[in-house]
């Protein structure tokens, strides 16, 4: 009997050896496509890339080898994000056709696509004095939020303490009800702003005392658009929106439980500062803060980590690194109580960071964080890197394409809703 199941044991051991064998071998013979420059299949965390074309009519599904596994071609082109909804629809900004406003990274038309490319739902938000643009985001409660640039006349602006002699185009953010195309809650930078140079004119104060309102006149320029935020990210437990302002260099944190009403005022909301910034990092000299580290040099993608990826609760930001030419992608860990106070360091901890010196573009880009903690990066005019929480570049991926770029890329698992509806 014992000798029995000795033979037995040995033969299990056996089986599963050359099993696993078997299974190192499959690995090894994955057929890389000539996209594929680094490929550790040790490492790489294995899963799909919904890969974007900037402001093109084309977006795709790859995975690690390299191989175009779906992909779609639009009617219309890309106003820069694109998302994939657990039910293969997808939701996207897109161009209108003869915008009236026009800075890089226009919209117009927000629009909800069924998984075929048609579309489901679309809302136009494009005339003289306003456009939507760049980010949109489904939120749970089932509305849409987007950005917009709105027109404030150079005579308005002066009286307001705006030094420039041009119309400018701040920030609006707004959140629309697909089922009846209702605005249901709006937040205007342009509440909230203060400038220092005119004493006998409205919005006057001191900068480093007021944090938490946003200098007119850091970035006045000759073509109005003074802030060009670039990204949206929600964190929906504490009901806050990041907003990533390129122009300013700079995140800022937006209380999203206020009315609309609210929004405009310094009062109310879960954290009763109405639509005051709550918080903001990346740049102290925007406010004259004297305290603090200067971190970014333009900026994009605040992507606020939710549970189900490690480093939950912190925030990845693609910091362009135009000032020296090379990007660096932070982690930072957000305060859990927003505290943006006068004269003092309110720059958050930085958790993890990459950079390398061929790593660098001056626009668009992003990073997600992957199941296995590696985080995959979108360096817009090259491609895909892929990099592990000790920094080894795991996987690059190349776009080959000369002249095109790309705008983000989101990753989903193999077995996710999203996969699963598209058949994949």
């Amino acid at each position: 009997m014992n000798k029995f199941y000795s033979i037995l044991f040995f033969f299990i051991i056996f089986s599963l050896i050359s099993c696993k064998t078997e299974d190192d071998q499959i690995s090894e013979e994955v057929i890389l496509t000539e996209n594929i420059e680094v490929y550790n299949a040790n490492l790489v965390d294995d899963d799909y890339i919904l890969a974007i074309k900037n402001g093109s009519t084309e977006a795709f599904i790859i995975d690690k080898a390299g191989n175009k596994l779906h992909n779609w071609v639009f009617d219309s082109n890309l106003g820069n994000d694109l998302e994939l909804l657990p039910d293969g629809k997808l939701i996207g900004m897109f161009k209108s056709e003869n915008p009236e406003v026009a800075y890089g990274g226009y919209g117009g038309i927000a629009k909800i696509l069924n998984p075929d490319g048609t579309t489901y739902w679309e809302f136009e938000h494009s005339t003289s004095n306003y456009i939507s643009h760049h980010d949109i985001e489904m939120l749970s409660n089932g509305n849409v939020m987007f950005l917009v640039w709105e027109r404030i006349t150079a005579q308005e602006a002066q009286s307001q303490g705006a030094d420039t002699a041009v119309d400018i185009f701040p920030e609006v953010l707004l959140e629309v009800n697909p089922n009846t195309n209702e605005i249901v809650w709006e937040w205007h930078s342009w509440d909230h702003i203060i400038q220092d140079n005119y004493a006998n004119l409205p919005n006057y104060g001191v900068l480093s005392s007021n944090p938490q309102r946003i200098n007119i006149n850091y970035n006045l320029n000759t073509n109005g658009d003074l802030m060009h935020a670039n990204g949206i990210d929600l964190d929906e437990d504490r009901d806050v929106i990041f907003m990533s302002v390129n122009k300013y260099s700079e995140i800022w944190v937006i209380d999203h439980s206020t009315t609309t009403i609210e929004a405009s005022t310094n009062t109310g909301g879960n954290y009763n500062k109405g639509g005051n910034l709550l918080y903001r990092f990346g740049n102290p000299e925007t406010y004259n803060n004297s305290f603090g580290e200067r971190r970014f040099y333009s900026n994009h993608f605040p992507n606020f980590l939710e549970n189900n990826v490690p480093g939950a609760g912190n925030i990845l930001v693609y910091m362009n690194g135009n000032n020296i030419e090379q990007s660096t992608v932070y982690e930072l860990d957000i305060p859990e109580t927003f505290n943006l106070q006068a004269n003092v360091d309110n720059e958050p901890t930085i958790v993890w960071s990459f950079t390398d010196e061929d790593f660098y573009f001056g626009k668009l880009s992003g990073a997600v964080r992957l199941q296995n903690g590696n985080t995959l990066i979108c360096e817009g005019d090259y491609g895909f890197w892929e990099v592990t929480q000790e920094g080894e570049v795991v996987w690059k991926y190349n776009k080959l394409e000369s002249g095109a770029s790309l705008w983000r890329g989101y990753n989903y698992s193999k077995n996710s809703d999203e996969m699963n509806s598209l058949g994949l």
